[in-house]
């Protein structure tokens, strides 16, 4: 199988209680994120694939999940790591309508419907936090 890691960020408004979601095109939904690449650390995708789906440039926090998965229809090992994160500047804004359907601010109990693979749901991932260090 070939390891495929996949970086993705956990964007919440603690005021609205709303999660940011994206609707990929002809897939699901999704945190905002996306593939790794070569010489990239998750970090660093993390930010860019932000930027890519939403036109939002963010900082991140702390890892708030780490996710594991195979999928053998593509013959994938994938490793998932999520960060928290929050908005420094931009405007909600598909830049590529050709990945992206729709991006969307979307309540709790939605969310958790949308992200099962997050045992705990929202709740949990507000609660989690490990520190984060890339060291080189």
């Amino acid at each position: 199988m070939d390891r495929v890691d996949v970086a993705y960020v956990f964007i919440f408004d603690e005021i609205k209680e709303k999660v940011l979601m994206v609707n990929n095109k002809g897939s699901s939904w999704s945190l905002p994120g996306g593939a790794v690449e070569r010489d990239e650390t998750f970090e660093q995708a993390a930010i860019r694939e932000s930027k890519e789906e939403t036109n939002l440039t963010i900082e991140t926090v702390n890892i708030v999940a780490v996710n594991e998965a195979f999928f053998e229809n593509k013959g994938h090992h994938a490793l998932f790591i999520t960060y928290k994160a929050k908005i420094v500047e931009g405007t909600l804004q598909i830049l590529h309508k050709d990945e992206i359907d729709e991006i969307k601010w979307l309540d709790k109990n939605t969310a958790n419907k949308l992200m099962p693979y997050h045992e705990g749901g929202v709740e949990s991932l507000l609660r989690s936090s490990a520190p984060y260090t890339f060291q080189g």
